[in-house]
């Protein structure tokens, strides 16, 4: 196997593995739920469930395995607030004890006048950042923190996130033809690194999932035909 290939075949699993643990930690749900942008999604992924120690931990081995494997060059991570913060903060943690220690730092929703003030803690932004956030919809909480991280003289240079929908951003109330991932990597010229896509999770229902589960490929493909990107 070509290296290109054993290198695809093994994100391939690492995402496989991925959807499954989002799943078992009932972070990855199916039903039907209602998104910001007022779609009916078969499937609802909350980041916010990674909620204890071991779960959390977990999160951040996938991250790090993934940035690892992606050969992606960065000097720095930022996690914007609020879930970029714990997510930060972890997969710092798991890429020092992978051999590979980088600084950290993060952002206050509400600057701080007292103590050491402002909106930003942790290591000064420096060179080449790396945001980490759970997922992208519309691309809003990326702009803001791009817009951060340069006015602190700092490069915006990627973004890694546990889940790409590969579906259509809207703007103004409008589904627009791009993804909020293809608009960081097309029109902002960033990296994006996803753990798994909707492809991924598609893949596990049809390959890995029990008949319970594998009886929700037929709404979630029809939700990737009507709004895929």
């Amino acid at each position: 196997m070509a290296v290109d290939e054993r290198q695809q075949h093994q994100n391939e699993r690492l995402a496989q593995d991925f959807v499954a643990f989002a799943i078992e930690a009932g972070v990855l749900r199916f039903g039907e739920f209602k998104t910001k942008a007022g779609r009916l999604s078969p499937y609802f992924f909350n980041a916010g469930l990674f909620n204890d120690g071991a779960r959390i931990a977990r999160l951040a081995e996938f991250y790090a395995a993934r940035l690892i494997d992606s050969g992606l060059e960065f000097d720095m991570i930022f996690g914007p607030a609020y879930k970029g913060i714990p997510l930060g903060a972890t997969v710092a943690a798991e890429l020092a004890r992978r051999g590979r220690n980088v600084p950290f730092a993060y952002n206050r929703k509400e600057a701080k006048d007292h103590g050491e003030g402002g909106s930003l803690v942790g290591a000064p932004l420096a060179g080449r950042v790396l945001i980490v956030d759970d997922v992208m919809s519309a691309g809003t909480a990326v702009r803001e923190s791009i817009a951060t991280i340069r006015a602190a003289g700092a490069t915006p240079h990627a973004v890694a996130i546990a889940l790409d929908r590969q579906e259509q951003a809207t703007e103004n109330g409008q589904d627009v033809p791009h993804s909020a991932v293809q608009y960081v990597r097309d029109q902002l010229g960033m990296t994006v690194v996803a753990i798994a896509t909707l492809d991924d999770l598609l893949a596990y229902l049809d390959q890995r999932a029990g008949a319970d589960l594998r009886a929700h490929r037929a709404s979630v493909q029809a939700y990737r035909e009507r709004y895929g990107a």
